[in-house]
């Protein structure tokens, strides 16, 4: 699976990149690193753009679980038990700013997909979640470009 997301990195850029991401982060609770074709792509390509394009494929793969949790949670939601607690976490979810959750879940490297489930199960707004999600992957994706570039240039000076 590696090799060919680096293939898609080195024949396709930004838009391979942007696939990358978008069919590593796709999986869901099976970890498929496409986070390592980043310190390849900024070998050859500008770090914004890399994190850019990797932060939004990777929103867009999450999308998966989102969709995932939005099924199970409708028949989950049938069961008076789970349409009950289902009620209750949607009101907290909505009272403690789920986009910033969403922001910050998906800018750190914690369990995403389980967020993206639980969205999904409570029938949180598709739109905000992707916006957010997308948010934080960019600041997540564009760090991580910058820091993998700086660290080439400087593994590069010392040889």
């Amino acid at each position: 699976m590696e090799q060919f997301l680096l293939s898609l990195v080195t024949g396709f850029g930004y838009i391979g990149v942007f696939l990358a991401s978008a069919i590593s982060s796709a999986t869901i609770f099976l970890p498929v690193p496409g986070y390592l074709v980043i310190p390849f792509a900024v070998t050859v390509l500008d770090p914004l753009f890399v994190g850019i394009a990797a932060g939004i494929g990777s929103a867009l793969g999450e999308m998966t679980g989102y969709g995932v949790g939005f099924g199970s949670g409708r028949l989950a939601a049938r069961k008076k038990e789970f349409a009950a607690w289902f009620a209750r976490l949607e009101k907290l979810f909505a009272r403690h700013n789920g986009m910033l959750i969403i922001f910050v879940f998906s800018s750190l490297p914690l369990p995403f997909d389980a967020l993206g489930l639980f969205c999904g199960a409570i029938k949180y707004d598709a739109k905000k979640f992707f916006i957010a999600g997308a948010a934080g992957k960019t600041v997540r994706y564009v760090t991580l470009s910058y820091a993998a570039a700086m660290g080439i240039h400087i593994i590069d000076g010392l040889f």
